[in-house]
């Protein structure tokens, strides 16, 4: 696929507690692998920030709203959740996570690229609609399926979730949502204790496959290849968007899976080919989870190359 790259670098002015896992580090060290030489011909342009009304698509004006005027001071972190937090780049952080979301859409959609990955920092996925959690602020997954359907009229978008951890507040926008399709593969029991088989949606858009932890990339792949890609091949999306969770990797602290980076190649390249079925090969992938950083820019430089390979 013809890849870009959207950059976030307000990430790295994201801070949080010293100790926290969702740390900066993070951020450098998928950079650092996307540098390697192999991606020096692909597109990278630093991605916009998300408007106020993007934003808005997806949280409660009074979450956001609170989120636009917390106004830390510099070196100070205001807690919104146990282990979510403002520093006094936070917000412009989470826009442009956001924006690059937001902008992959418009530039898949123009014809401009094919595929486009944005690593971006905070991740998104847990924010549901009026509350961030599990260190996301802003769904940026979600502001880029509702810029996708309400700001190009697409009728049909599909959200598949790969991180270890269950995307609640994703799923929260697709059982009101019948236009969305939502699929996650994810361990169970683990944070945030959502994402049980029996949650459907109220359109029967959700579709749920929790594995148990010890899971290895074979049984995986099974699961993904019996359960999502059917489903999603029925769905027939115009456009996929993948949160692209790398916490299942086998030496990440924060998961219980036994996935190695082959397993994420192996999934890009699954989603790509229905990408290019169903949507005129348009996919669009932002970084979710992923804390060790050894694995993480691994996993990041298998994933890429094999949208672009595929």
């Amino acid at each position: 696929m013809r890849a870009a790259l959207l950059t976030s670098p307000k990430g790295f002015q994201h801070r949080l507690p010293a100790d926290h896992v969702e740390r900066v580090e993070r951020l450098e060290t998928v950079m650092a692998a996307l540098g390697a030489s192999e991606f020096n011909a692909l597109p990278r342009e630093e991605a916009r920030l998300a408007t106020r009304e993007e934003v808005e698509r997806v949280h409660a004006g009074d979450y956001v709203g609170a989120v636009f005027e917390a106004h830390p001071d510099a070196g100070e972190m205001i807690p919104i959740d146990w282990d979510t937090w403002l520093s006094d780049g936070s917000l412009g952080a989470a826009l442009q996570a956001a924006g690059a979301a937001a902008e992959g859409v418009d530039r898949v959609m123009a014809g401009e690229h094919e595929a486009v990955f944005a690593p971006t920092r905070p991740p998104g996925h847990h924010a549901e609609p009026a509350r961030g959690m599990g260190f996301c602020i802003f769904n940026s997954i979600g502001v880029a399926a509702k810029h996708a359907l309400d700001g190009h009229g697409l009728d049909r978008v599909a959200v598949i979730d790969i991180d270890v951890h269950h995307g609640n507040g994703t799923q929260c926008l697709a059982e009101a949502d019948e236009r969305l399709f939502f699929a996650s593969i994810h361990q169970s029991p683990l944070y945030p204790g959502t994402g049980g088989a029996n949650e459907t949606g109220l359109n029967g858009n959700v579709l749920n496959t929790p594995m148990p932890a010890g899971t290895a990339g074979q049984a995986w792949r099974d699961r993904i290849s019996a359960e999502i890609l059917p489903a999603l091949e029925a769905f027939s999306p115009q456009l996929v968007l993948v949160s692209a969770g790398f916490d299942g990797h086998a030496e990440d602290p924060l998961g219980g899976f036994g996935l190695l980076e082959e397993d994420f190649a192996w999934a890009a390249g699954a989603l790509a080919a229905q990408a290019k079925k169903s949507a005129d090969s348009r996919l669009v992938s932002l970084l979710e989870g992923g804390y060790d950083c050894g694995a993480l820019g691994r996993s990041t430089q298998a994933f890429l190359r094999a949208l672009t390979d595929a």
